[in-house]
């Protein structure tokens, strides 16, 4: 099991701090009611020496909405947030890692909703350069919340608790990931990524109405699958679909596109001829060795990348 790094800094209260100087008061609304949202960013080298951020500004915007939704105030401009995170990236970079940071805006003063204040906090952490491997998956007990309940669509660690209990489960059955239903009994997504099926040659994916995320990454494999000439639909899912799908793959900004070898320890049906195709190409875009029009990279200026 991976573990937690320690980088040497972190983005905090406008500035680099050192990683055991980043500290919240316990009284804040962000440790008693978790009253924070969040986003998970990625970084790839590019085959011409510079560093690419994945689509940041839609990241952005999504934390901007995901604020909204929790009352949480967020004033800082989109060149402050890349500022942010560029900054952060630049002291830490090194030359044989990719990077994932994760911007994370705090409530850090403010009672029940009355006189918040935020605060935007950027961890970031090292990745190696490689694919994925296939994971077993299986469906977990634990339940997806519903839109009234709270939202999918916000990206708050809230929501990531049932995730959490999922995540345990997952390890007492030597599963990787773990599928969360909704209050329907069909997919809603797994405990970090989204989920994608092939039947007939078609790849599905849950819509958001169903307990999914609004995934960025979703997007960008659609994109690609239509240029691919692979069709892609959103609509819902049964459990049942899982075990006769011909293939099955987790999507997200940290696990990309990891395809799955089994599902409830039943064997995936066939290949992953699609899906493996999907993946190359995701990996092609983001790194820049294929670039695609819908992908969107914001590079880190030459003066940071200085390793």
């Amino acid at each position: 099991m991976a573990k937690l790094q320690k980088p040497e800094f972190v983005y905090m209260g406008g500035k680099l701090r050192a990683w055991d100087e980043a500290k919240l008061h316990v009284g804040c609304e962000a440790v008693i009611r978790c009253a924070h949202v969040f986003e998970g960013v990625k970084g790839y080298w590019q085959p011409d020496g510079t560093f690419g951020i994945v689509m940041l500004r839609q990241h952005y915007e999504r934390l901007r909405r995901s604020a909204r939704l929790l009352y949480i105030p967020f004033s800082l401009t989109y060149d402050e947030f890349k500022g942010a995170i560029y900054e952060l990236i630049g002291v830490l970079l090194k030359p044989d890692r990719d990077m994932w940071a994760r911007p994370t805006l705090f409530a850090i003063e403010g009672h029940w909703g009355e006189d918040t204040v935020a605060d935007l906090v950027v961890t970031a952490f090292h990745q190696d350069k490689q694919i994925p491997q296939a994971i077993n998956l299986g469906v977990s007990t634990w339940q997806r919340s519903s839109d009234v309940s709270l939202p999918s669509r916000i990206k708050t660690g809230t929501n990531y608790q049932v995730g959490r209990l999922a995540k345990i489960e997952g390890r007492m059955r030597n599963c990787q990931d773990m599928v969360l239903l909704n209050q329907w009994g069909r997919v809603a997504e797994a405990t970090g990524s989204c989920l994608l099926i092939v039947r007939e040659g078609v790849v599905y994916t849950p819509p958001v109405t169903e307990g999914a995320l609004e995934s960025i990454t979703v997007e960008i494999v659609e994109a690609l699958a239509h240029s691919m000439g692979v069709k892609f639909v959103r609509r819902p899912i049964d459990r049942s679909e899982l075990l006769v799908a011909e293939e099955i793959a987790t999507c997200g900004t940290l696990c990309e596109v990891t395809l799955v070898k089994s599902i409830d320890d039943m064997p995936v049906v066939k290949d992953f001829s699609i899906l493996e195709s999907l993946q190359n190409r995701y990996l092609q875009a983001v790194r820049g060795i294929v670039p695609h029009p819908f992908v969107e990279l914001s590079y880190l200026p030459n003066k940071l990348v200085s390793i």
